[in-house]
Order: structure tokens, then C-alpha cells, then sequence
């Protein structure tokens, strides 16, 4: 196979002709597909040139035999984030069917091995954040299709327009002895079907007036790296307890238009996007309906803020996504500056998680020690497929009503806290001088005045309290066997800039935590429930 990468091998013949089926590469494990899907426009997104390859011109395209195009090439390490294969696709085209195949070649422990993901941009070109995107699967899918009524799930049904469309190849490891790629595109002639009409879920649902709302807000289909049905996951959102959810498919828009039909009076659905860029991922929340946000940059292309900009400018939310992620390309790396919030859980409890409280508590006590603004929590289960639970965890904010500008108002505001199921409950406020406030609200009051810190629990059997405030933990007690009970604290404004709140499991093996930086046993488990603060200011008049 050619060397370069802008080098192309095109075989064209009729579909029925004998020709070599492509080899479907294993699938990757499920916590690792399409987690590693960004491209540098620094680097550049490589065209491919060579011969066009397209079906000749006739009079009559729709009594064409169906075509079958191979494009082959080799991409050595240190190669674009993305190289894009032009298709030239003439008129009288009712399909686009792409399936593809690379090597796999073995590689000594430690080293990466070959990994290539695959998308497609129409005729109206590739250029960043441009109107061309047609879908994208990852490296979850081995082939796919494209018309105007229908479309693989991932890819947007629509036109299929003549003139040079692309597939995008996205070569996120590449071994040593570099990449062998094989790309087959079919196109079908003859007449296009219907138009396609989407079905976006509403904005509202019926509500209970100001009141605390459950939502999991980062979850996948078989839209992206997912294998649960888009009706599997709104049924999921139901027996969790959950009154929303925002869909959260990796690098594709395509599952917006079907939720409409599977979210109702009971449960709002917004559309929603993870961008997986190769410095980190983020969840675009509340986007607007059928919008695609890319993810084609690193940190150092200066793009990320152009995308946010696009999010805020209808109404979402920008959430970067498990920060501490041990996974290729997950960990952030764009700051947080832009941010709404961040996820600090995801999942069940690990390690990573840890390192998303501490740090997320530390520019806590930063912003809030300097009377800035600050970054609210949020956790979500990011769940794919079973045994992964959806709601384990999830938000409980306080909104409104139940519609889209209501939650993400609570959530952008911080009057929201985690939970790992519905079946935990709380209440915590502060109250002093006369005055009372609850999650993600401001108490102002004499810097000595005394304020008690109250938390109200209930579903967590023996459970350990903590109370948190700038100065590190503060208060600790534990929760009876059946899980419900009552802690209060007192402090000042003058000793606390804020307090907020963790509850804990016991050990699952009832010992206690691994040691701290002191030596001193920690006698907690796995989060079971976590608030954003309580911001407390000291009254200087």
C-alpha cells in the first residue's frame, strides 16, 4: 500500500461484481469506544487526492447499477487527527453505504496499537463547525448508510446531494508499522425516499412548580458507543425515578430527532451532545434540537472557546466530563474558566471521582475566599449499556417547573446536589440572624453571628456525615442503621466561606478507609450523596 497518507488506491466496479469483503475489527471495550475522537485543525484535516472516483454521467442515473468504490492507504504515526477521503458523488445517488477496515498489527506492552474511527461530511465541505456533517459512529461501527429518509443511527438522514463528499478517518493511535486502512463505498441509484421528519422532544413537561427534580444528564444510545435503544434508556429514566434526562451521544445530533415521541408529561428529554475532543471531553447540555457541536481541536488550536460561545448562545450548558479519567484522551485539559459546571462523579464511585472532588473543593475554596464566582458539581452515570445504571448517580436540582430553562437555570446556579439512587434524600440549610438558606444560595449575616448547619438524610444505612467548609473537614458524625437522621453544626461567616455536605457509605468489608496524608484512618466508603456549597458572606455594614 502507498506510503502517504494523500496517496489513494481507488477500485471501481459494479456491486455485483467479486470483490474482497472488508475485515470488521473487533469491537473495543465499551468504556473505551469513541472516547478518544478529536482532531487539530492546527494539524490540519487532511484531504486525500488522487483520482476521482465517481460513477460516470448518463442520462437516465436512476437505471445505474449500483457502484462500489475501495480506498486504500497507509497512515504512518504522528499522522493528522483526521484524513479526509473525497467520494465524488454524482446525480442520481439514493444511498451512501460505507463500511471500512484497518490492521491491527501487534505491538510490544505499553505501545498503542492501531485505532481508527470513521465519519462522513456532504458536499458542503469539512471545514470546522461548517454545515457538512453527516454523521458519526466512532470506532463503534464497522459500516453505515446514509438517505434521505433514513439514516444508521449516528449518521443524519437527509439529501444526498452530488458534488465531493468526504469520509473522515480519525486515527486516534497508530502502532509503529503505522495504519493499513481499506474503505468501501457503495452508492445506490435511483429515486430518493421520503422526506425525513424528526421528532424532538418538547421543552416542557408537566411539573410540580418549584420543586427538587432528578436528572442524569450524560447518557449514551446506539447513536454513538452505546447499545441501549433510545426507548430502553427513557424507560431506564423512569424506574430510576428520574424526572429528566439530557441525551448525551458522542461527536453526532442524530438521536435528537427521535426522543420526541418517548419523552412525555412524566419525563422531559433535552438534546444534548459529549464532545470528545483528544484533550478531554465535555457534555454540551440543552443544545438546540438537531444542533451538532464539533469536536475536531486540541487544547493548544484556541477552538474550544469558539464552541462554547456556540452552547451559550442557545441557553446550554458546558460541563467538562469525568476530568480524571485514566482513559486515552480523557483527561481536560482546556481549563475551567468557560465552564457552567463540571462532573465530579461519574458512575459508580472510583478513584478518579476522588481526584474530581478534591480538586473541584480546592478552586471552591480559591473562588470563594476571593468573593468570586464558582463552578457547581454535577454527577451523572454516563451509563452505555447493562449492568452500567442509569441515575447511579444523578442531579437533584431546584427549579422552577419542569422545562428546560427551569433546570438548567437550578443547574447552572448550583441549587442542585448528587445522588447515587432516588431512594437517598436529604435537606440542608444554614440558618443564623434571623435568615435561612439552602443548597447553592448565599447567607449574609455579622461575621460572628452563630449559624447552624443542619442536614436532614435518609437511605443510607450507617452512614458517615461530613461537613466541609474552606478550612477542610469540619464536622463528622455517623447515620443509625436505618440509614435516616439529623446533623447540626454551628460555626461563623467569619470561619466558614461556605459548608457543604457528603454523605458516605460504610466500607462494604466494615473497615475503615485506606489511611490519609497523616496516617490517620478514614472511616468512610463510596459517595452515597454530595451537595453543592452553601456560600456564606460576612455582612461588613
Amino acid at each position: 500500500m502507498p506510503a502517504d497518507p494523500t496517496v489513494l488506491r481507488h477500485d471501481d466496479h459494479d456491486e455485483h461484481d467479486e470483490h474482497e469483503e472488508p475485515a470488521h475489527p473487533a469491537r473495543r471495550d465499551l468504556l473505551r469506544t469513541g472516547l478518544a475522537t478529536g482532531a487539530a485543525t492546527a494539524l490540519g484535516l487532511a484531504a486525500a487526492t488522487g483520482p476521482a472516483a465517481a460513477a460516470p454521467n448518463q442520462p437516465d442515473q436512476a437505471d445505474q447499477a449500483d457502484r462500489t468504490l475501495t480506498l486504500t492507504g497507509h497512515l504512518p504515526t504522528g499522522c493528522p487527527d483526521f484524513v479526509c477521503l473525497p467520494v465524488e458523488v454524482p446525480d442520481g445517488v439514493r444511498e451512501i453505504a460505507v463500511s471500512y477496515s484497518y490492521d491491527k498489527p501487534q505491538v510490544p506492552a505499553g505501545t498503542p496499537g492501531n485505532s481508527c474511527d470513521i465519519g462522513i461530511f456532504d458536499e458542503r465541505g469539512t471545514d470546522l463547525g461548517g454545515d457538512g456533517f453527516r454523521g458519526w459512529s466512532g470506532g463503534f461501527r464497522t459500516e453505515f448508510a446514509i438517505a434521505r429518509d433514513t439514516a444508521t443511527p449516528g449518521y443524519l438522514p437527509g439529501p444526498v446531494n452530488p458534488g465531493t463528499w468526504h469520509i473522515a478517518l480519525g486515527p486516534y493511535q497508530v502502532a509503529p508499522q503505522g495504519l493499513d486502512y481499506r474503505v468501501q463505498v457503495t452508492l445506490r441509484f435511483g429515486a430518493p425516499g421520503a422526506e425525513f421528519t424528526p421528532h424532538y422532544p418538547p421543552e416542557r413537561a408537566r411539573g410540580r412548580g418549584r420543586a427538587w427534580y432528578r436528572g442524569d444528564c450524560h447518557l449514551h444510545t446506539v447513536h454513538s458507543d452505546g447499545r441501549r435503544l433510545p426507548e430502553e434508556v427513557a424507560a431506564g429514566a423512569r424506574a430510576a425515578g428520574l424526572d429528566f434526562i439530557v441525551s448525551t451521544d458522542h461527536n453526532t445530533s442524530s438521536s435528537h430527532a427521535v426522543w420526541g415521541p418517548l419523552a412525555g408529561p412524566d419525563l422531559l428529554i433535552l438534546p444534548g451532545e459529549e464532545i470528545t475532543t483528544r484533550n478531554g471531553h465535555w457534555l454540551a447540555l440543552g443544545l438546540e434540537a438537531g444542533r451538532f457541536v464539533d469536536w475536531r481541536y486540541r487544547s493548544r488550536d484556541e477552538e474550544y472557546p469558539r464552541f462554547v460561545r456556540q452552547v451559550h448562545r442557545s441557553g446550554g450548558l458546558v460541563v467538562p466530563a469525568h476530568p480524571y479519567c485514566p482513559y486515552v484522551a480523557c483527561q481536560w485539559k482546556f481549563g475551567y474558566e468557560e465552564a457552567d459546571a463540571v462532573e465530579v462523579w461519574n458512575g459508580p464511585w472510583t478513584y478518579d471521582d476522588e481526584s474530581a472532588v478534591d480538586t473541584w473543593d480546592s478552586r471552591l475554596s480559591v473562588a470563594l475566599r476571593g468573593g468570586r464566582s464558582w463552578l457547581p458539581a454535577m454527577g451523572n452515570s454516563d451509563a452505555h449499556s447493562a449492568p452500567q445504571v442509569i441515575g447511579l448517580p444523578h442531579n437533584v436540582v431546584l427549579a422552577e417547573d419542569l422545562t428546560r430553562d427551569a433546570v438548567l437555570d437550578g443547574l447552572r446556579a448550583g441549587r442542585s446536589w448528587l445522588a447515587e439512587s432516588a431512594t437517598v434524600r436529604l435537606d440542608f440549610t444554614v440558618t443564623g440572624n434571623g435568615r435561612q438558606a439552602g443548597i447553592g444560595e448565599e447567607l449574609t449575616v455579622p461575621a460572628d453571628a452563630p449559624l447552624d448547619v443542619r442536614l436532614t438524610v435518609s437511605g443510607v444505612p450507617g452512614g458517615t456525615v461530613r461537613f466541609l467548609t474552606d478550612e477542610g473537614q469540619m464536622h463528622q458524625d455517623s447515620l443509625p442503621a436505618d440509614g435516616s437522621g439529623t446533623v447540626v453544626w454551628r460555626t461563623t461567616a467569619s470561619l466558614a466561606a461556605y459548608v457543604r455536605a457528603e454523605v458516605r457509605h460504610p466500607k462494604a468489608d466494615g473497615t475503615p478507609g485506606k489511611g490519609n496524608s497523616m496516617g490517620e484512618d478514614l472511616p468512610w466508603g463510596p459517595m452515597a450523596a454530595l451537595t453543592n456549597p452553601i456560600v456564606l458572606r460576612v455582612d461588613e455594614h
